[in-house]
């Protein structure tokens, strides 16, 4: 079967079972290898991307449900203001170690930033809850966020 995913701000024409996790689709089918896949059962948040400016976890979501939506990958953040505020102030934070969960984290932090420019710390950490980073990141993480909120 053949899939109309519209995806960085291109559509494009996939053949893939619609059952198909969308993960696999954009790592396999399009060779978008930043959605990254951890856990496989929407428990850790490195395979988030933006769906219609929201994060979702895409490890698990079928390919399928998300014709005639607009997805937004990590790759496809640099096209955004935001997005490129964001990944600048993950860079100058260090706000990563081993780099796993990082796209992920970017991502959310990117659909946060987009709808609330200005979120205060207790709904950050709602927005991070998803994302699980085993390398101890998270300080660095909000400081980003932080850094990303103060630049214009």
């Amino acid at each position: 079967m053949t899939l109309s995913l519209r995806i960085n701000g291109q559509t494009h024409q996939v053949a893939a079972d619609p059952t198909t996790p969308l993960a696999y689709v954009l790592r396999n089918a399009l060779g978008l290898k930043g959605t990254k896949l951890g856990c496989g059962l929407e428990q850790c948040g490195a395979c988030a991307v933006l769906v219609d400016g929201m994060p979702v976890l895409s490890c698990v979501a079928e390919a399928g449900s998300f014709a005639g939506r607009e997805i937004v990958t990590v790759e496809g953040l640099e096209a955004l203001e935001v997005g490129r505020r964001v990944r600048e102030a993950f860079v100058t934070a260090s706000a990563a170690q081993c780099g796993y969960c990082t796209a992920g984290l970017v991502v959310a932090v990117t659909g946060l930033l987009a709808r609330d420019p200005a979120p205060d710390r207790d709904t950050v950490k709602q927005a991070l809850q998803p994302h699980l980073c085993r390398c101890g990141a998270h300080p660095r993480v909000l400081r980003a966020v932080e850094m990303a909120m103060e630049r214009p």
